[in-house]
């Protein structure tokens, strides 16, 4: 059981929250693809308001890791656009998959269950934030998936100015 109490943490946002009436797909027909780092507030930093933009998050902000939601989000909800977000000082340039998987596996020794789940399991890590930034946009823009005429854009953000610029 987590240690916060999520109701009470609730009760200032719900006491003024008059958002109800926001329709599904998002107004700007806008995805922004990012990392799940928690320094990371991707509304806030874009100037973004509630129903403006489908955030889609996962470790490093890996388009392959989020084709699922970008499909769910452009056949069914109408977005036509797609900003891809990496930021400095990510985690994901910090390991490489063998390495996380010697790491799981070594906290279960024998585990055949645990070495055969992670062994299928590629980590998508990266070595150079604007690289992965434009293998992502390279990747989605390939994508048969992927509506043909989308805009996609490819950005770094940093997480000690709050600044962020455009790679591609």
């Amino acid at each position: 059981m987590s240690g916060i109490d999520f109701v009470e943490q609730n009760k200032s946002y719900a006491a003024t929250f008059d958002q109800g009436h926001l329709e599904i797909p998002p107004t700007k027909n806008l995805i922004i693809l990012t990392c799940i780092d928690a320094r990371i507030d991707p509304a806030s930093q874009l100037g973004l308001k509630l129903g403006e933009a489908h955030v889609i998050r996962n470790a490093g902000g890996v388009a392959k890791d989020a084709i699922r939601s970008i499909v769910i989000s452009q056949r069914l909800l109408g977005t036509k656009e797609i900003a891809v977000f990496h930021h400095v000082g990510c985690g994901m340039l910090l390991f490489e998959t063998p390495k996380l998987r010697d790491i799981v596996k070594g906290a279960a020794p024998g585990d055949a269950a645990v070495a055969s789940a992670v062994d299928a399991i590629d980590f998508l890590e990266f070595s150079n934030v604007e690289e992965g930034v434009r293998a992502d946009v390279e990747y989605l823009k390939n994508h048969p998936l992927v509506l043909k005429g989308s805009i996609i854009t490819g950005w770094v953000y940093d997480v000690t100015t709050g600044k962020v610029h455009k790679v591609v």
